[in-house]
């Protein structure tokens, strides 16, 4: 094995200098079993927050990382450095220095927090060149903070200046990086400015570009706000190196985490409040799932954000949603993470602690069952994008609750990393683009290879319409009109051999969009469309002619089938959540892969999420070990999840389930409940009998 020689700089009382040599897998995070919790400090609790008030919270809750402010908009330390903004209420020069001493001393890591997207008042008035500017000339202010530019000297220099003092003063285990990159809203009002107009940005960009001149608008159309996005990505990634080596050559043990991937040792997501109706109740399985299989060789940190919104900062979402994105992030492969406003005393809203409490404390007791998993989905759902938005976000959770609601096991892949993954993604049997609108070259490649090697298709709404030989090849599909308003149109579930799930239905009816495409280059034109007709009244309905389109398509290849749905299958679902438009889902890979359906069979309700995956217990004597030692299925109970809040679980009994398996387990048993559960192996199989389960359940199944 490899081995990196470092100088570690650790901080003993007066401090010492050894050199030590580290392993990769030694890097204390790559263990995978966070238990975060962040303690975003306003400026005015740093007169009143004490180390050992602290420490003992992190102790009584169970965590084992604390996330605490350090510096970029304010220093939360005595610092030294004329463009770092000193809180004002601070007065104790030696908390920040005690908090860590004393959490080390309770084997509890902390990693310090910076935010170099605002600077204060005073600094800006010395430096306006260093802050934000837009396309009007405002700048992006929040009381007496300004937004910086990302190219101008305070991000380029000083950043690194108050990274160097913070490492030089402490022992910290990590740097956690809030709002990183070039901003274009001040998302604390709600405003969108626009492109950064900096004249270093705008220096920077013409030296880029070789000439020329920054847009001043966001159009995806336009090959100048190309090459733009190009410039940002480059100029973003090549700060992120610039901070890598910094902080690995003081001492590679210092974890970097911010929301991207490239130079950073844990990608940290959120699961916030949504501010629209239907809520996702899904939002840590889906985050975490997308990040774990998309970039594999990152540990993933997702946080459950305690405020219900910007503006509500003081309130905090309801206790299962909590409870609920805890135990999602445990089955899907991550740690816990929680973020809340300042320290756990005198806290203006404590609803969820005892739901903190209670989870904290089982990963703590089973921690060797959790963080190192290996998947057993025949499916992946390709994602658009790490935070998707609009008509793909819709599109794209509907067809995710489809599948959670029929216990059809899936993994997600971000779409800009299909091509980095080439080899895993042809491993699945079925890939489903949910309104994927445009994949790069090598990505579109990667998915012609998967298709030629077995791998089937199923494609929804606008799905690549940017690459009309695409749709041609993969999927015989040709636009006439992708974007049509299919109110008051009907589909025909035709092909009963196909659409099982239509008893006593003859019409299905349509919204949203409702693409017109020519689909004669399909081997099968399935679920003829009909004319809008007459809608009333009454007396005077019908005409719902067949029109001569379809709404799906399947191409025969000659190791797999590729289907296309050119509508708003998922939206429609994940808006309105009619079973007739999920059945359709559903019916198409019974047709296309009738194995999915056996990985888990149960008779447990819809509201009940399962999640499979293979173990490897996370402990330190297992820390190379590649083979399975067994499986897990885990049980979210969301049936106190309606739609608009959230309730208490309804406890369920006597469930079942059929779990597909080479191997017969030993011995099985609930960690939740303590208890041996009933089970047989035969015939590849294995059946569980759960006589009750109420908010979780994670049933192991070990083989040796």
């Amino acid at each position: 094995m490899k081995k990196i020689s470092v100088l570690l700089c650790i901080w003993l009382g007066a401090g010492s200098l050894f050199a030590q040599t580290v392993k990769k897998e030694d890097f204390w995070w790559k263990k995978n079993n966070l238990r975060v919790i962040q303690m975003n400090l306003p400026a005015y609790e740093g007169a009143t927050i004490h180390a050992d008030s602290i420490v003992a919270d992190l102790v009584q809750y169970s965590a084992n990382t604390l996330l605490i402010n350090a510096g970029g908009i304010m220093a939360f330390y005595p610092t030294k450095l004329d463009f770092h903004y000193q809180n004002p209420y601070s007065t104790d020069n030696h908390v920040l220095g005690d908090i860590i001493r004393k959490c080390h001393e309770k084997k509890i890591r902390v990693i310090v927090r910076f935010d170099f997207s605002r600077v204060h008042e005073s600094i800006f008035k010395a430096h306006p060149d260093w802050c934000y500017i837009s396309p009007k000339g405002e700048r992006i202010i929040n009381t007496d903070m300004y937004v910086v530019s990302i190219n101008a000297p305070y991000v380029q220099e000083k950043a690194f200046k108050i990274i160097e003092e913070v490492i030089s003063l402490f022992p910290i285990d990590g740097i956690f990086l809030n709002m990183p990159g070039y901003q274009v809203n001040n998302p604390y009002e709600g405003k969108y400015h626009g492109i950064d107009q900096n004249d270093y940005d705008k220096k920077r960009f013409a030296a880029f570009s070789g000439g020329m001149k920054l847009p001043t608008e966001e159009n995806k159309a336009d090959t100048l706000f190309q090459k733009y996005l190009e410039f940002k990505k480059q100029t973003v990634e090549d700060w992120s190196e610039r901070l890598h080596k910094l902080v690995k050559s003081r001492n590679s043990q210092i974890a970097i985490c911010t929301y991207s991937d490239k130079y950073v040792d844990i990608i940290r997501h959120e699961s916030q409040s949504m501010t629209t109706l239907p809520y996702w109740p899904y939002t840590a399985s889906d985050n975490v799932a997308n990040a774990v299989n998309s970039f594999p060789e990152h540990i993933i940190s997702n946080a459950s954000i305690q405020q219900i919104s910007f503006q509500s900062r003081y309130n905090a979402v309801e206790p299962q949603e909590v409870q609920i994105r805890l135990y999602e992030n445990m089955a899907n492969g991550s740690g816990l993470d929680l973020s809340m406003m300042g320290d756990m005393r005198g806290y203006e809203d404590e609803r969820n602690y005892d739901v903190i409490r209670k989870v904290y404390a089982f990963h703590q007791k089973h921690e060797p069952y959790f963080g190192k998993y290996k998947s057993v989905a025949k499916i992946a759902v390709i994602a658009p994008g790490a935070w998707p938005s609009g008509d793909p976000m819709q599109e794209y959770r509907g067809i995710q609750l489809m599948l959670k609601e029929a216990h059809i096991p899936f993994d997600i892949i971000e779409d800009g990393q299909i091509a980095n993954l080439a080899e895993k993604v042809k491993g699945y049997k079925l890939l489903i683009l949910p309104e994927i609108t445009y994949l790069k070259p090598e990505s579109i490649a990667t998915l012609k290879q998967a298709s030629r090697q077995g791998t089937s298709l199923i494609a929804t709404s606008r799905s690549l319409f940017d690459s009309p030989e695409t749709l041609q090849e993969l999927f015989g599909a040709k636009i006439e009109k992708k974007d049509n308003d299919g109110a008051g149109n009907y589909l025909v579930p035709d092909d009963r051999s196909i659409f099982k799930r239509f008893p006593g239905q003859k019409m299905l009816f349509w919204k949203f969009n409702l693409g017109l495409y020519d689909l004669k280059g399909a081997d099968q034109q399935l679920l003829p469309i009909l004319a809008k007709g007459r809608p009333g009244p009454p007396e005077i309905i019908g005409g719902h002619d067949l029109t001569g389109y379809y709404a799906m398509g399947i191409k025969n290849h000659e190791k797999s089938k590729a289907a296309i749905f050119p509508v708003n299958l998922g939206k429609l679902y994940y808006v309105h959540g009619y079973q007739e438009h999920k059945n359709l889902l559903l019916d198409a890979i019974d047709y296309i892969l009738p194995e999915a359906k056996e990985t888990v069979q149960t008779n447990a309700p819809e509201r009940v999420e399962v999640i499979v995956k293979e173990f490897i217990k996370n402990t330190d004597a297992n820390r190379e070990k590649k083979t399975s030692e067994g499986m897990i299925l885990h049980l979210v109970n969301l049936t106190g999840f309606s739609g608009n809040t959230y309730f208490e679980p309804l406890p369920l009994y006597n469930l079942q389930f059929r779990i597909k398996s080479d191997k017969a387990p030993k011995k099985v048993f609930g960690l939740a409940n303590g208890k041996a559960v009933k089970f047989q192996a035969k015939n590849g199989f294995i059946h569980l009998e759960l006589d009750k389960l109420e908010g979780f359940e994670g049933i192991v199944m070990e083989w040796n």
